[in-house]
This record gives structure tokens, C-alpha cells and sequence, in this order.
């Protein structure tokens, strides 16, 4: 018989070759008492992300890998991973070895003691280490989602997260909606919950936003989600009662 996946860890990957092997490498060593998969999705990267992937797909027996021809945005392959996931449980950490795969036992042990039927545990990233332009343009995208979409979450652009499937499916799918996920969440009746995490420098590469294009965008993004959720029906969590 089969054994059940306890969690799905998705991974959405642009142009991250150097850093594939050894983030694989951290994630098997964290979740070694779990039974779990991962999952990648090459977002049409023009390096060699791919060729890495199926490098390590033929001994890795853990790892599944989608690759999309063209890219279609970092939302689009989260989505394209936890459609294909097998858990009912997600985790995702960003690809560019920042995030460490070391918390995700933690967050999950977290996610375990709560027994309701959406739930969104959340990093927060403790003494990042982004530059001040960075952190400039993140804290005022912050700041913006707090006034007009009260977003109470303190860090809701970290990338490691454990969430429900059933929840992030049923999430309004739009380009952008990874930066809004907590928001978004707490909209459909998900309990929120706060872990503090680990972050660390990027080794090799660059990453594939400008502070200012990310600037641009995210405040672009939050009058969409604020024009969104003026339409969208309030949902509560509800639960099916049985004879």
C-alpha cells in the first residue's frame, strides 16, 4: 500500500542554476523524519535550471519537476506545483537559497497542533539580509497592504509558508497573488499564524525582480486586490454535519 505524502514542499524556480542541487540537498536533510515530496517548477528559466533538475531527478526520488516552455510568472508556478501536489498539506520556500529549509519542521510541528479546517502559517524573516533598497521598497509595500488591505501579517512577502491545499485553491487566482497570500487567506475564514525564520544571503545569481519594478508592482497589486475583494462574497469556513 501506498504511503500517504505528509507534505508537498513547491519550490517555483526562474534562472536559479547553482543554487538547485544544494537547497534540494538542505530540504531532504530537514524533512528526513517526514514523508514528503518535493516539488519544482522551472518558470521557463534561459540558464540551466532545467538541465540541473533532471540531473538530480535520476536519483532523487523525492523530487517531481514541472517545467513550463515560457515564463508565466512566479504565481503561475506556484500554482502549476500545488495542483500537482499529492499532499493535502503545503509548504514553499523561494528557490534562491535565502529562506532555510531547517525552519520548515518547525512550522509544520506548528501547523500540526492547530486543528482547524483552513489554516496559514506564515514566516517572518528575523535580521534579513537584503539590501537597504531592498528592505526600503519592502517596507513600504508592507506598510501599504497594513493601511488598505489590513494586512496584520508583519512579513507577508517571505517566501516559506505552510498552508492547506483546499485553501490556496480556493484563493482567486491572479498574476502577483503569492505577495498577498495571507490577506487573501484571512478573507476566506484561514487562521493566520506568525513563525519566526532564518534569512540568508543570496549566493550565486541575482534576483529576477528591481527594488523598483517590485515597488511599481506591489502597489499596483494592492489596488487590484482591493477592487477584488470589494467583489468578492465573504466566505466563513463551514463544515459538513453528519448522521
Amino acid at each position: 500500500m501506498k504511503q500517504s505524502t505528509d507534505i508537498s514542499v513547491v519550490v517555483p524556480v526562474k534562472n536559479e542554476a547553482g543554487n538547485i542541487e544544494s537547497l534540494i540537498q538542505e530540504i531532504d536533510y530537514s524533512l528526513r523524519n517526514f514523508n514528503y515530496e518535493i516539488i519544482y517548477i522551472n518558470d521557463g528559466s534561459k540558464d540551466n535550471t532545467e538541465k540541473e533538475l533532471k540531473l538530480i531527478l535520476k536519483n532523487n526520488k523525492r523530487l517531481r519537476v514541472i517545467s513550463h516552455e515560457e515564463s508565466q510568472g512566479q504565481s503561475a508556478a506556484l500554482r502549476s506545483g500545488v495542483i500537482a501536489s499529492q499532499s493535502s498539506i503545503i509548504a514553499t520556500l523561494d528557490g534562491d537559497g535565502q529562506n532555510d529549509p531547517s525552519d520548515l519542521p518547525g512550522m509544520i510541528k506548528l501547523f500540526r497542533k492547530n486543528t482547524n479546517q483552513f489554516l496559514f502559517v506564515g514566516g517572518v524573516r528575523v535580521n534579513r539580509k537584503d539590501g537597504k533598497h531592498r528592505l526600503w521598497a519592502s517596507s513600504i509595500a508592507k506598510y501599504s497592504r497594513l493601511l488598505l488591505l489590513k494586512d496584520n501579517h508583519p512579513d507577508s512577502g517571505c517566501g516559506i509558508k505552510v498552508f492547506h491545499k483546499d485553501l490556496f485553491l480556493r484563493l482567486p487566482y491572479f498574476d502577483h497573488m503569492h505577495r498577498f497570500l495571507s490577506a487573501l487567506a484571512h478573507r476566506e475564514g484561514a487562521k493566520i499564524l506568525e513563525f519566526n525564520v532564518k534569512h540568508r544571503e543570496r549566493q550565486i545569481g541575482v534576483s529576477n525582480y528591481t527594488n523598483l519594478g517590485r515597488l511599481i508592482v506591489g502597489i499596483s497589486d494592492i489596488l487590484g486586490v482591493i477592487w477584488l475583494r470589494k467583489r468578492m462574497p465573504k466566505n466563513k469556513v463551514s463544515e459538513e454535519i453528519y448522521k
